[in-house]
């Protein structure tokens, strides 16, 4: 399974973080690559590429963060002014621009974005809240005042397809379009397994049951910086509790059901399934290939 934002793009050249003064020479090149965004937003070509520029163009004052090497050239983005204060759903200009992006592009970008979004919303230390200064190429944000140190977040998700006798469990929430049902999804909490998280989720969102929770694949979801976790679990009963106040609608659909939504997409008189860049589109491909 080939999950969008997945796909390795650069050389990571983790070796290369901690020689502050290899960075600082190789920023200077005349071969450091800037990837160019509008705040968080990529900047595109005529051919649908992400744009590259060099570093010159930068205030003296920009932070810039080290993305890893491309063909050799090592890549660096600049961190903006203002982070992300959206939930996922507000994103609809972002998600026109990527979905012309291809596979190691799309990869490329999401980790950048996560990365720089993450050092504008992070610069104030959280132990003592005194302003603190990026390390290790951007890899990591150091507090001068009491030395604490700082890295780059990721928060994990579960997101779940439930079965129960061939049908799946599959809700819409508030923000949805029209329509619209994914799978049911949520953030795992300190102290719990991928399994438990899979099985609270469910039983709080729908009022169902579940075992036999397995892991499928991942993605990771840069609005701002998920990791979904893809699984599949098996159901007690179809018998709903939906909590409104999570969701506005779960139903069950059969395998049929899914297929016509999968094969129609939005001209699909069952439901309109999630996009093709959310790992949820792809796990529902993924279990009507099983037999």
């Amino acid at each position: 399974m080939t999950v969008p934002f997945t796909a390795q793009a650069l050389d990571r050249a983790d070796h290369l973080r901690t020689d502050p003064e290899g960075l600082a020479a190789m920023r200077a090149s005349t071969d450091a690559l800037l990837l160019a965004m509008d705040g968080l937003v990529p900047q595109l070509d005529e051919n649908d590429r992400l744009v590259w520029t060099g570093l010159s163009q930068l205030d003296e004052d920009a932070q810039t963060v080290f993305l890893g090497l491309k063909e050799g050239a090592p890549c660096f983005a600049a961190v903006p002014k203002v982070g992300d204060s959206l939930p996922a759903y507000a994103h609809r200009s972002s998600w026109i621009v990527i979905s012309r992006l291809s596979q190691e592009e799309l990869a490329l970008y999401g980790g950048a974005r996560s990365l720089v979004d993450w050092h504008a919303r992070h610069r104030f230390c959280a132990q003592c809240g005194e302003p603190t200064l990026i390390a290790k190429g951007g890899w990591q944000r150091d507090c001068p005042s009491c030395q604490a140190q700082h890295f780059p977040r990721t928060d994990p998700v579960a997101i779940m397809l439930v079965e129960h006798d061939g049908a799946l469990l599959l809700g819409r929430g508030p923000h949805y379009p029209a329509r619209s049902y994914s799978a049911l999804a949520g953030f795992i909490e300190p102290g719990e397994s991928i399994e438990q998280a899979v099985a609270r989720e469910v039983l709080e969102e729908a009022g169902v049951r579940t075992h036999s929770a397995r892991y499928i694949a991942s993605q990771p979801w840069p609005f701002p910086s998920q990791l979904m976790i893809g699984c599949h679990a098996l159901a007690e009963s179809r018998e709903l509790v939906v909590d409104y106040t999570e969701l506005e609608d779960a139903r069950w659909f059969t395998r049929a059901e899914v297929a016509e939504a999968m094969e129609k997409g939005r001209d699909s008189t069952s439901f309109i399934p999630p996009p093709s860049r959310a790992i949820a589109h792809h796990l529902l491909n993924w279990w009507l290939e099983q037999d």
